[in-house]
């Protein structure tokens, strides 16, 4: 099963400007809170490693 997560950030009141991710083995899916059941994103672990980095 997998299970989203959503940042903590985010509040309790489901802020609408989310995404939300899960743990895919060595990938990591991304998706937009508001649309859970539309399209995600699959990106390696080590991608998105990078790109966190990059916007600090």
């Amino acid at each position: 099963m997998t299970v989203w997560r959503k940042s903590s950030y985010s509040g309790t009141q489901g802020g609408s400007d989310c995404v939300e991710l899960a743990r895919l083995g060595e990938a990591v899916g991304i998706r937009d809170s508001k649309d859970p059941h539309g399209p995600n994103l699959v990106v390696s672990r080590e991608a998105l490693k990078a790109a966190l980095a990059e916007h600090r």
